[in-house]
């Protein structure tokens, strides 16, 4: 489990604009034409349409994507009644969620009102601007009231996430682990320790899929809730028991088939789930601390089925597998509401997905060769990418049967590839690459070890667990500027090249590099000297394996360090050349851009090496190359120059690539607007598709624009430059890097090491 300090976690909330989400134009607004159309006189015209017809509002306002997170601050995480005002990070946490799982917009609200009529009221004054309510962190048993009246007074959906997320994965969990140990529901006993507002709807939802009543059992802070104790509330009623002389958790669970609880950390000890029936059924959902520890509840006897509310472990039970994107499903059809129906649909189709073919992405991220279904993978992990299109046209085709969508979907297969597509935001490659990288770290040496920048990236990559760094520098003077910046050096190796101790080494490398390029001129001397220079020291280390990668390029000019890498690691056999991508993540999708630092006046043979490099490495983003080659002029308008090189260059990639959707030369607004290209260039092998690689016709004009890119939009995110071409992975940084982008080419570099690794097993094998 992650350890957050209380002061990271104050400076992540404060820091630059404060709070985690904020609102942003949609539409142009820079013309006198565009204000007038976004507001007066222009904007009349809508809503005339809508008072015409209200569910116009869908079509031409914000209504069909915002969410409203509503709460009253009496029940925030395991804060308690803290108040609207203070449980406003949470709720700004929760619209978060649902914009980069869901896409959906959300305004958090927070009603200072504790009252549940008032409460009420408040929100269906409000709910017109909405297309559907999230209530949260509100107590019981006010909850139940509040959503229930809501649901009958409004005609959008609503859903009280603290009780039906939690209801929907972990009966999606017990479905399925149901089906690992061969148990009917019908027949399973099951004890629910906690009888708050998740165990309620949790409880009634596990009797939705065949439960019996007669077979539960439910606990509260007092004990087994019983029929003759006083005062209980109409939904404990519900689950009361009086047909067994049982009061305590220990009672209760001897002989149970299933614990789900939702209560709080260590009541549950090995004795008892020892007195659980064969193959126990154990939900320890309480968080940060489980009624039971994963280690303990495994150790006290080898058949149980666990799972918890924890990333670090299997089967974690985590709402955001489920609201996202049944508000997402929800959204999409307008529904008026979120019924049974819907939340059983999101129940089976997550509980499917996790029977199905696991995609790579994730079993990189959770250091697993191959996830299948089983006693350590009955739900499915919370990056898996199909949860959105899966659950949500689940939840959309079940509102569409049960009668409650105003609008429908006839094409299923495209409103899935849609869904795909906005789930390509920005933080999304970062965080795969992370997540892959931290699954094989591999050792990646930093050149430049007294720059503040390249110290600190190195010791956060290490904090991140992406690699096992080796920092290049003085010894003594890393160490006095990490004490400076508060640096934690502990199991990073630091080598200072030109130390004694690395007389041998150096004498090795030299001797090892002269042989390598004696055909060009090399001699031992001149080897040995080269080797007091930590890129050429550096990179010896990659090439004899004594390491894996190495980034280096914030003292070093760019010039010298291809001249380096070209003498000590070569280019692949493949190719004469080699180059640099950059990565955009951009509102308008993902970019691939080359070749932004090594190749300055490129003719055409460089230009066919770029571009099937581009492919490749697009490729190894998991992403399908779709390749402009740009210039000044379309498809021959211009026939000398660098348009012409561009342009043979293309004859040439149709030659040898006929598979590979590319083409050119051409403008950039033609690359990027496909019905600009189709109407004007109806030929081009790239009609209909949209690009995503754009090859420039030099090196100018590729970093110019990437660099424009990112100070234009600082919310574009560039990961970059990406080394394409040299034998082992040697990969460079801008002078002006941030340590969050050395710590992006880091995870970079790593997953190209690992990725070679398998190369060269496979080859072995």
């Amino acid at each position: 489990m992650v350890k957050i300090s209380k002061e990271a976690a104050l400076q992540y909330h404060a820091n630059g604009r404060p709070g985690k989400i904020e609102v942003k134009p949609t539409k142009p607004y820079r013309t006198q034409t565009d204000l007038s159309l976004a507001y007066s006189p222009g904007v009349a015209y809508p809503c005339l349409e809508i008072q015409q017809n209200n569910e116009d509002a869908y079509k031409y306002t914000d209504k069909g994507n915002l969410v409203a997170v509503i709460s009253n601050g009496t029940a925030v995480l395991g804060l308690g009644d803290i108040g609207a005002i203070s449980g406003k990070p949470v709720m700004e946490g929760k619209g978060l969620l649902f914009k980069i799982y869901g896409g959906i917009d959300v305004f958090d609200i927070e009603v200072a009102e504790k009252d549940p009529e008032k409460f009420c009221e408040a929100v269906e004054r409000i709910a017109p601007t909405f297309g559907g309510i999230n209530l949260e962190d509100i107590k019981a048993p006010e909850c139940f009231y509040i959503e229930e009246r809501l649901k009958k007074s409004l005609d959008i959906p609503v859903m009280h996430d603290d009780q039906h997320g939690t209801a929907i994965i972990s009966a999606a969990g017990l479905r399925n682990a149901l089906e690992v140990n061969g148990k009917d529901i019908k027949d399973v006993k099951i004890v629910v320790n906690g009888a708050g507002a998740a165990a309620i709807s949790c409880t009634k939802l596990y009797m939705a899929l065949g439960a019996r009543r007669e077979n539960i059992v439910m606990l509260d802070s007092k004990g087994v809730i019983t029929s003759d104790r006083a005062n209980l509330t109409e939904q404990k009623k519900m689950f009361a028991t009086d047909r067994r002389d049982i009061h305590t958790l220990e009672e209760a669970i001897k002989g149970a088939d299933v614990f789900v609880g939702l209560s709080k950390g260590n009541v549950l000890t090995q004795d008892m789930i020892r007195s659980m029936a064969d193959q126990p059924i154990v939900f320890a959902l309480a968080n940060p601390v489980p009624e039971i520890s994963y280690e303990e509840a495994m150790e006290s006897r080898p058949d149980v089925l666990m799972a918890t509310g924890r990333s670090d472990y299997p089967n974690q039970i985590n709402n955001v597998i489920g609201f996202p994107y049944i508000f997402r499903g929800a959204l999409d059809v307008h529904a008026s509401a979120i019924n049974e129906e819907m939340k059983m649909a999101a129940v089976n189709a997550i509980a499917d997905l996790a029977k199905q073919p696991v995609p790579d992405v994730v079993n990189d991220v959770y250091h697993v060769n191959n996830l299948t279904f089983g006693p350590s993978y009955f739900i499915p992990k919370p990056v898996d990418p199909r949860l959105i299109t899966e659950v949500s046209a689940a939840v959309a085709k079940a509102a569409m049967d049960s009668g409650v969508a105003r609008t429908s979907i006839t094409d299923w297969a495209a409103y899935k590839n849609q869904l795909r597509e906005m789930l390509g935001q920005e933080t999304k490659l970062t965080q795969k690459l992370y997540d892959t990288a931290r699954n094989n770290p591999q050792r990646v040496v930093f050149a430049e070890g007294i720059h503040p920048t390249m110290l600190k990236a190195a010791v956060q990559a290490k904090a991140e667990g992406i690699c096992q760094p080796i920092i290049l520098g003085n010894d003594e003077r890393i160490a006095k500027l990490a004490k400076e910046l508060d640096l934690n050096l502990d199991g990073i190796e630091i080598v200072n090249l030109r130390h004694d101790n690395q007389a041998e080494r150096r004498e090795r490398y030299a001797m090892i590099l002269a042989e390598k390029r004696q055909r060009q001129g090399y001699t031992i001397e001149e080897a040995n000297d080269k080797m007091f220079e930590r890129n050429y020291f550096g990179m010896m280390m990659v090439e004899t394996g004594e390491a894996d990668a190495f980034i280096t390029g914030l003292y070093t000019k760019y010039s010298n360090t291809i001249k380096v890498a070209k003498e000590v690691i070569g280019i692949r056999k493949e190719y004469k050349h080699f180059g640099t991508m950059h990565i955009l993540n951009s509102k308008k999708g993902t970019f691939y851009i080359a070749d932004t630092l090594i190749n300055r006046h490129p003719d055409k043979e460089v230009l066919v090496d770029i571009a099937k490099l581009s492919a490749m490495t697009v490729r190894f983003f998991n992403d399908t190359p779709v390749m402009a080659m740009l210039s000044y002029s379309n498809f021959g308008t211009d026939e000398a120059g660098s348009p012409l090189q561009v342009h043979q260059a293309v004859e040439e990639l149709h030659r040898q690539c006929p598979d590979l959707a590319v083409d050119g030369e051409m403008q950039v607004n033609f690359a990027l607007n496909k019905d600009l290209r189709d109407s004007k260039y109806p030929f081009s092998r790239l009609k209909g598709l949209d690009v995503n690689t754009l090859v420039f016709p030099n090196l100018s004009s590729a970093n110019s624009a990437y660099k424009l890119l990112q100070t234009l939009d600082p919310d574009t995110e560039i990961i970059g430059p990406i080394q394409m071409g040299l034998n082992k992975p040697i990969h460079f940084t801008d002078f002006e890097c941030s340590v969050r982008d050395i710590v992006n080419i880091t995870a970079v570099a790593v997953i190209d090491a690992y990725v070679d690794k398998l190369k060269n097993k496979c080859c072995m094998d």
